[in-house]
């Protein structure tokens, strides 16, 4: 029993070639994820769920278990995370260990810092919480937001009482950050809405939050660490 670490990291990404295993700032992508759950102290495993030999081979220079490949059921991009999870948590029982928490921990987010992931933990502590989430504020408040008709008209796309609302009135709006998802076992387990019972958000800076997607995430992401080395 204890606490498990999961970093996905399926091969044959589409919109970043390789994005996983991708060189950031001279480290494979995923390296970044590895280390900062290793400095964390948090953990009695900490895994790489892949379905390609390569990305376990890296995974495992770097410190993380690789004990077995994703199943080929998983292995596309249409698979839910939280099915990874399971299949994870299903094998791990297969070889006689079991977990009382896992952390969900995407490599995409490669500037969250072993300090966020125990900030994380102690929500979960401090709350008797069930399921944490990492969350960070939104760079503009979706209030000043909308779609638009096929005539691109303005007409209505702001509701009256926000455009005489005060700057300073208006709201903190927050986002899953996708960073951080920590939830203990039995929880996921019994019910099919995590978000429910006992849920709770673990707040992170923007700098930490940032998601890569795309070549533009990616650089901006090599700017920040570059500005972190020379600190």
């Amino acid at each position: 029993m204890g606490n498990l670490a999961i970093i996905p990291a399926r091969s044959g990404s589409k919109g970043l070639k390789d994005k996983n295993i991708k060189l950031l700032s001279g480290k494979p992508l995923l390296a970044y994820t590895i280390e900062a759950s290793r400095e964390s102290g948090l953990f009695d495993e900490i895994m790489v769920s892949t379905d390609s030999q390569e990305y376990a081979d890296i995974a495992k220079q770097w410190g993380a278990n690789v004990p077995f490949l994703r199943s080929n059921e998983l292995s596309n991009d249409t698979a839910s995370s939280w099915d990874v999870v399971k299949e994870v948590i299903e094998r791990y029982r297969i070889l006689g260990t079991e977990f009382d928490t896992v952390a969900l921990l995407q490599p995409t987010s490669p500037l969250r810092t072993s300090n966020d992931i125990v900030e994380g933990y102690k929500v979960l502590k401090e709350n008797a919480a069930n399921f944490v989430v990492g969350v960070c504020e939104m760079d503009h408040s979706p209030l000043w937001a909308n779609t638009l008709p096929e005539d691109l008209s303005m007409e209505n796309f702001i509701r009256p009482e926000v455009v005489k609302m005060p700057r300073q009135s208006i709201p903190t709006y927050y986002r899953i950050n996708g960073a951080l998802y920590i939830v203990k076992v039995d929880h996921l387990i019994r019910t099919p809405d995590i978000y429910g019972d006992r849920s709770f958000a673990s707040v992170m800076n923007k700098e930490n939050s940032i998601d890569i997607d795309d070549q533009m995430d990616f650089t901006i992401a090599e700017v920040l660490i570059s500005e972190r080395s020379r600190k």
